[in-house]
């Protein structure tokens, strides 16, 4: 029986069966967990809700079904990502968002957490791909189009900072960002 090396990958400890020559990872990505019953009822309720507390709690939700990984692996890189976010290491947390977007391709959290990372270090070019393909793995994201949102905004390009929060806003009315709109609205007029 020939044992795997475990190395550190981060700050975790996992182990990499990809990093030998000649072997491919035990596995691949499972499909990412399917919440869209969960999350069109979630929908629903936010935008019947009736103050902004109510909503931050139903939003709340929402991110607990995004950040629910597809297998536990992919949850550590999440997780690691995430962790690293927090401490401001930008480049540990992009190598774990790489990580989880390379494992799972058809992970929109993965894409979309590495677009959060570009958009705070001001690369707003590379968030852009990274949250259209959020988007199109996960049309209801509603933190990658409010994020799209930001983006456009950031880039100067008002008419589609507009229409990506629109579609934001009528999936979450709650949005902080909601109060962006008139200025974004306003720059489309001045364009």
């Amino acid at each position: 029986m020939r044992v795997l090396p475990v190395i550190p990958l981060l700050c975790g400890l996992v182990a990499v069966d990809a990093a030998l020559p000649g072997m491919a990872r035990a596995g691949a990505c499972p499909p990412p967990p399917d919440h869209s019953e969960a999350l069109t009822r979630l929908i629903g309720e936010i935008r019947a809700a009736p103050d902004e507390g109510s909503g931050q709690a139903l939003s709340d939700q929402m991110w607990a079904l995004w950040t629910d990984a597809p297998d536990a692996y992919a949850q550590e890189l999440l997780d690691e990502g995430i962790t690293r976010r927090g401490a401001y290491d930008f480049e540990g947390a992009i190598k774990a968002f790489d990580a989880l977007v390379a494992y799972c391709p058809d992970y929109a959290e993965g894409y979309n957490q590495r677009a959060f990372i570009n958009f705070i270090r001001e690369d707003y070019d590379a968030a852009l791909p990274d949250l259209e393909r959020a988007i199109e793995l996960s049309p209801r994201h509603v933190a990658a189009l409010s994020g799209q949102a930001l983006t456009f905004f950031a880039l100067e390009r008002m008419p589609e900072a507009a229409l990506a929060l629109r579609r934001a806003l009528d999936l979450n009315p709650w949005l902080s960002e909601r109060h962006l709109l008139p200025a974004l609205e306003a720059g489309e007029d001045e364009l």
